[in-house]
């Protein structure tokens, strides 16, 4: 939802909610289409949005996409968070074959789990439900299952909490870079491959993430604004 900010410095207060009515802290797909409805409307090539993990600058580039600082990654076990002291570049957390995630908060929590080949993990409902609800995730986590196909590419699928395996997750994938870096798996920037399509994303020596994508029209609707009376 897209409501008057409350900061001087942003354009827009965006809330998102999950399927299962919980509220998010942020979400990078989210964010690109937001910025780029704004855009539209308004000619700005620079748009700030405010949400609930704070203020996210976004670019219009030239070439159509939108590049959105998501902020700094939380790597400390108390930002996750994690309701125990644990080491977050190898947590103490498994359910069959995803083992010891990598843990980072990038506005909300994520485990990034790395395995062989991310598309032959069949089960990743049962798996994904279940380690979304373990109990070092005081406010549940995302679970990403990540396979490497280079120093520059990375394949992931993504459990999002509170709705189930996705298409794409922005913050999902700027967690999978950041997890595979710290893993030395990977420099710090990649393309990482998603269900619904690539995003470019760059961990900053400054400790901010970027993430470069497109946003796609998928539909329209309208409603009636006295539905929402009272």
């Amino acid at each position: 939802m897209i409501e008057p900010p409350t900061n001087p410095r942003a354009h827009v207060f965006m809330r998102i909610l999950n399927a299962d009515a919980s509220e998010a802290g942020a979400c990078g797909n989210a964010t690109r289409c937001v910025a780029q409805l704004i855009a539209l409307e308004s000619g700005m090539r620079q748009v700030c949005i405010e949400t609930l993990a704070g203020l996210l600058e976004a670019d219009l580039l030239d070439d159509g996409r939108i590049s959105v600082d998501m902020g700094p990654a939380r790597l400390d076990w108390r930002d996750i968070p994690l309701a125990q002291e644990a080491d977050t570049l190898s947590a103490p957390i498994e359910a069959g074959p995803l083992r010891h995630p990598v843990c980072t908060n990038m506005g909300n929590p994520h485990a990034t789990f790395f395995v062989a080949d991310a598309d032959a993990v069949e089960d990743l409902a049962r798996l994904g439900r279940r380690l979304e609800h373990d109990p070092i995730f005081p406010e549940r986590a995302n679970i990403g299952v990540a396979s490497m196909r280079g120093p520059a590419q990375i394949r992931l699928r993504v459990w999002e909490r509170g709705v189930g395996e996705t298409l794409a997750c922005g913050s999902g994938a700027c967690a999978a870079l950041v997890a595979a870096s710290r893993r030395g798996l990977a420099g710090r920037r990649a393309a990482v491959v998603l269900n619904g399509g690539e995003l470019d994303i760059a961990w900053r020596d400054d400790g901010h993430v970027l993430m470069t994508g497109p946003a796609t029209l998928a539909y329209e609707g309208r409603f009636d604004a006295a539905l929402l009376a009272g």
